[in-house]
């Protein structure tokens, strides 16, 4: 398979002030991601896990053309991602739908925005509401529907403008149990009817040996890749329990033990931070009371 985005080399920071009273404080630059270096191919269905506050959803802002790298370049068929484009089509954790429009408008918003006609649109609109098994919705609106119909309405309308990359930063987290499995399950099947390249962002280890080829594992802040593990099954929607395979069972673990010291130092980070910050409120509080 070809390389459909290559990452290279690829390090982001912010710069961060806070004010505390009296006191103005310039934070150092929070590095956030580090020598990010991966390779996807055409057609791969790619997860990226790890801890709380490694850079994952940085790192798709920057898939995104959302924002830019400080250092390194990420490229879409050798070509540099400068901004963002309709090649790529977003899925995020909120559906981000519009409440005024029905399920169907919804989804031929990028139609529209692409320059579809309305007749083509329309129908192009209807074939991706029935991929996504809302056949019968299409005339309802958001708040008439399910956190899981809503997010096939998402995922239909990102498809429906024909991206070359589907990005998706954990889409499945507010639902309950039985839907994202039922929403996985669907995302394989569309994905293997589609052909897209997928980048999946999730925390869910379970969750990301069941949906990628091949799992990415980050570090803690500043996140970098620290493995990138093979995930061997050739078909993920047969009648068997895919989850109940021993290797699937093996491939997990060996994910946790990569990942566990890093959920940790994860947590340590966030304490300190904490720690820090009621630290610098309490001596800007005693400057005050002694200005």
């Amino acid at each position: 398979m070809t390389t459909k985005i290559s990452i290279q080399q690829v390090h982001k920071y912010f710069r961060v002030k806070r004010n505390l009273g009296h006191l103005k404080e310039t934070v150092q630059p929070i590095s956030a991601l580090q020598d990010i270096n991966l390779e996807v191919k055409q057609g791969e269905f790619m997860v990226i896990v790890g801890p709380s506050g490694c850079g994952k959803s940085t790192l798709l802002d920057l898939l995104a053309g959302l924002s830019k790298p400080n250092r390194g370049q990420i490229r879409l068929d050798g070509n540099e991602i400068a901004g963002p484009n309709l090649d790529r089509g977003i899925v995020f954790q909120q559906y981000a739908l519009f409440p005024w429009k029905t399920a169907l408008a919804n989804v031929e918003f990028g139609l529209e925005a692409k320059g579809v006609g309305r007749k083509e649109r329309r129908a192009s609109a209807l074939e991706y509401i029935q991929l996504v098994g809302l056949a019968g919705f299409e005339n309802r609106y958001p708040h008439e529907l399910s956190g899981g119909m809503k997010q096939r309405v998402a995922i239909a309308r990102s498809l429906a403008y024909d991206p070359e990359v589907l990005l998706m930063d954990e889409p499945f987290a507010a639902l309950d149990a039985q839907t994202r499995e039922t929403l996985q399950s669907e995302l394989l099947r569309i994905w293997e009817a589609t052909k897209k390249t997928i980048i999946f962002i999730t925390h869910g280890i379970e969750e990301a040996v069941y949906l990628g080829q091949r799992v990415a594992v980050m570090t803690s802040r500043p996140g970098r890749i620290k493995q990138v593990i093979e995930v061997p099954f050739e078909s993920r929607t047969s009648e068997d329990d895919l989850r109940s395979n021993p290797e699937f069972v093996k491939i997990r673990h060996q994910i946790w033990d990569l990942l566990k010291d890093e959920v940790q130092r994860a947590q340590e980070q966030e304490k300190s931070k904490t720690l820090h910050a009621g630290n610098l409120k309490s001596n800007a509080k005693g400057v005050a009371a002694n200005g």
